[in-house]
């Protein structure tokens, strides 16, 4: 085991403490975010696991600093190869905040088998699960390897200020019937839709969305649903969970904690 050197230790420690300074000022001056401050601290030391990422909003200048609290989040991701991180190795290479790094996996939200049941105190979710094709089941699968009473922090779009501004919200019926189904990801029901509504005017890459849209199993690029805060309790309640607290955060984002009943 490669030791390290004292200035590296002496690195972390001062940035440590530079983000905890960044959390105190950010509790001060925004009171919209103290809440999930608040909710962020109680997770100090837990262990826990981020489907996708690494994610603006859990740094510490984000809306939920989760990273500057836990004591190790693990990942998940899709693939070794990602439009949004580029080359991912699985091992302890998701390097989340300067000397802290947690376990990669590379598999899908819906099927975790490598991760042991109740092995997490949390799970983290940002700006993910639109891009699932089959939500209900892959919430079940995080429910899995949640500890009891483990928590949830789900973080959805907020269609008003997205490129789907144009789409009607999902059905709760929609998602059952493909939780029913087994949908996996190489469903392509919504691409049609996705390429019709999905705000292409306003999206600097339209060309390049158009492309990524038609090889989605590869891409991940659509948003395969479209959630309303309702539609994300529901759905939460119908897994096995309790919705502990929603709020909705500028610019576009909708958050939900819940625990595990």
């Amino acid at each position: 085991m490669e030791v390290p050197e004292i200035k590296d230790i002496l690195y972390c420690k001062i940035m440590k403490i530079k983000y905890l300074f960044v959390v105190l000022l950010s509790y001060l001056r925004r009171k919209n975010k103290r809440s999930l401050i608040r909710r962020s601290f109680s997770l100090m030391g837990e262990k826990g696991l981020e489907i996708g990422g690494p994610s603006p909003i859990f740094k510490p200048m984000g809306g939920i600093p989760v990273y500057v609290f836990a004591g190790q989040i693990d990942n998940v991701i899709f693939s070794t190869l990602t439009l949004w991180e580029g080359t991912v190795t699985k091992g302890y290479t998701f390097n989340y905040l300067p000397g802290k790094a947690g376990y990669q996996y590379i598999a899908e939200a819906t099927d975790l088998q490598e991760v042991p049941e109740g092995s997490y105190g949390f799970v983290l979710s940002s700006h993910n699960l639109e891009h699932v094709a089959n939500p209900i089941k892959a919430l079940y699968e995080w429910k899995r390897v949640l500890k009891s009473q483990g928590m949830l922090i789900l973080v959805l779009p907020e269609k008003e200020n997205t490129f789907d501004h144009n789409r009607p919200f999902t059905s709760f019926d929609h998602l059952l019937t493909d939780f029913n189904n087994n949908v996996g990801e190489d469903d392509d029901t919504h691409v049609a839709e996705v390429l019709e509504l999905h705000d292409l005017e306003s999206d600097p890459g339209k060309e390049a969305f158009k492309a990524r849209a038609a090889d989605n199993l590869t891409t991940r690029t659509i948003h395969h649903h479209v959630f309303s805060m309702s539609l994300i309790r529901e759905m939460l309640e119908y897994c096995g969970f309790a919705v502990e607290y929603q709020q909705q955060l500028p610019p576009f984002n909708l958050i939900t904690i819940a625990k595990k009943r």
